[in-house]
């Protein structure tokens, strides 16, 4: 690979202009591997020029012609996965298996999109008047854009771009600036699946890229994954500048233990769900809120000693459990939270501050942690930590477990651990929380259903992917129709009136 990773804009790589550029590290050994160029306004306009000349011709394009490049990726992806997942580990450093598995997760989006012609299939009604007749239609929007973020450098940009293009947009895509080259393997592929030029296109940066395509008129959606602040600001900036914005923020999620739980089951998915990709998923249970006393000991006596086994190491090592985190930025910020439970009087069971891989001193390692007895008022209850430590809360019973989901200010994901159907329905009911999970510990939703959460985990009026991608990505026209041979002799002047 490349010791620098450009821009890629009309089909082909673009040196960076601007003259900036941010470093792309290795977490698994704390060192700069390559290089990024970061976009200027210019350059973000540059590529917007390349997609709006390439609009007219491919929103033409009949839509089973456009899903058999869908097909076409399908397969190329699938082919590629070998070469693909080793690119995500190195940047990020999640597993191998875990980077498989997020761009499977993508490329079911892709076979979502494959049937886009059947989803854009518009309504029509005959005889709404007298030979009059009504029917409506999906169209693009034109340029859209993408602005993804480090956790899922592979998933996202195929949570969003496949859908878009299939729908007859053309797409600029803004990867994280910590792990992008992922973007233009990607953009090499969708060329050879046979994309035309300027159809896809991906501008990396940071907060002045992103800014530029806020601003930019000539983009007419933005999509965007991350953090709740800067998710917010997406949003307000984006709808400023008059374009449809779907911003999806941050979470935390609790996961619910009723006393009669399978526990060796709930255990297992606690093991998974809070620190698989070293708990950096917007979808990571870390809360587990255990209904009585009883439960929580149980709890945490069968946790323990699995947290404490947890194999920790590079994710380019088969053995390997979990990986590094990004970036030392974000050790340190997780670290930080692990004081502050201390400080604020959570009793810390496991503490991976300590942890020192051998050979990897240099590495973002940090082994799992697990706080008992938080309450609701603590720093590393109400906010996102975003690594491989769990926070155990003890509700006294039901009711309050349910009301410690409402309560707090994050909808993105729940579960619910229980044998009693009733409890259960009863949960996913009266919750509030966008995706709910019935002993799934991470309800993540498939292709053809739709993702995103409730309150402060998203912004904006359309979750991602699935039917509520499609609406997202088109706008609706109504047609009403009257041929000659029916029109009535004389002027209207009144409002017409079918019938």
């Amino acid at each position: 690979m490349s010791d620098l990773i450009s821009h890629y804009i009309n089909g082909q790589t673009v040196a960076g202009a601007s003259g900036r550029r941010g470093d792309i590290y290795n977490p698994a050994i704390g060192e700069v591997i390559r290089q990024v160029d970061f976009a200027n306004g210019a350059e973000v306009q540059a590529a917007v020029d390349a997609a709006q000349a390439a609009f007219p011709a491919w929103a033409a394009t009949p839509p089973l012609r456009r899903a058999r490049v869908m097909f076409r990726l399908k397969e190329l992806l699938e082919r590629h996965m070998n070469e693909l997942a080793p690119i995500v580990t190195e940047e990020h450093g999640k597993t191998v298996d875990d980077a498989k598995g997020s761009i499977t997760r993508g490329l079911e989006v892709v076979e979502f999109a494959c049937g886009m012609p059947h989803l854009l299939k518009g309504e029509f009604t005959e005889n709404v008047g007298s030979e009059v007749d009504s029917y409506s239609l999906r169209q693009p929007l034109g340029v859209v854009a993408g602005i993804t973020p480090f956790n899922f450098p592979a998933m996202i940009p195929l949570w969003m771009s496949p859908i878009a293009i299939a729908c007859g947009n053309c797409f600029i895509l803004k990867p994280s600036e910590k792990d992008p080259s992922f973007a233009n393997k990607l953009a090499e592929l969708y060329k050879e699946a046979g994309l035309p030029d300027g159809v896809f296109n991906v501008v990396h940066g940071d907060k002045d890229a992103v800014n530029a395509i806020l601003e930019n008129p000539g983009i007419q959606a933005v999509s965007f994954v991350g953090a709740t602040k800067t998710a917010e600001y997406i949003y307000h900036t984006g709808v400023a500048h008059n374009k449809r914005v779907q911003a999806l923020g941050g979470a935390k999620n609790h996961m619910v233990i009723m006393p009669d739980a399978d526990m060796a089951q709930a255990t297992d998915a606690i093991m998974g769900a809070a620190y698989g990709s070293a708990g950096e998923r917007c979808m990571a249970i870390s809360v587990a809120v255990a209904v009585g006393d009883q439960v929580a000991d149980n709890l945490i006596e069968r946790l323990t000693p699995r947290v404490q086994s947890l194999k920790v190491g590079p994710g380019n090592d088969p053995q390997t459990e979990m990986g590094p985190l990004v970036s030392r930025e974000h050790f340190d910020k997780v670290m930080g939270y692990i004081d502050a439970g201390v400080r604020e009087g959570a009793d810390l069971v496991l503490d991976g501050r300590s942890l020192n891989l051998q050979g990897y001193e240099n590495g973002y390692f940090m082994g799992g942690s697990i706080f008992d007895r938080v309450t609701t008022d603590m720093s590393i209850y109400n906010e996102e930590i975003f690594g491989p430590v769990l926070s155990v809360v003890r509700a006294p019973d039901y009711a309050s477990a349910v009301k410690m989901c409402n309560d707090h200010e994050y909808g993105n994901g729940t579960a619910i651990f229980t044998r009693d159907g009733d409890a259960a329905r009863h949960f996913t009911n009266s919750v509030q929380v966008g995706m709910v999970g019935v002993n799934v510990p991470i309800p993540v939703p498939m292709a053809f259903h739709s993702f995103g959460g409730w309150k402060r985990s998203l912004f904006g009026d359309h979750h991602m992917h699935g039917p509520e991608g499609v609406r997202f990505y088109t706008k609706m026209k109504a047609v009403t129709a009257r041929w000659p041979g029916g029109i009535r002799a004389g002027a209207e002047f009144s409002i017409p009136v079918m019938g």
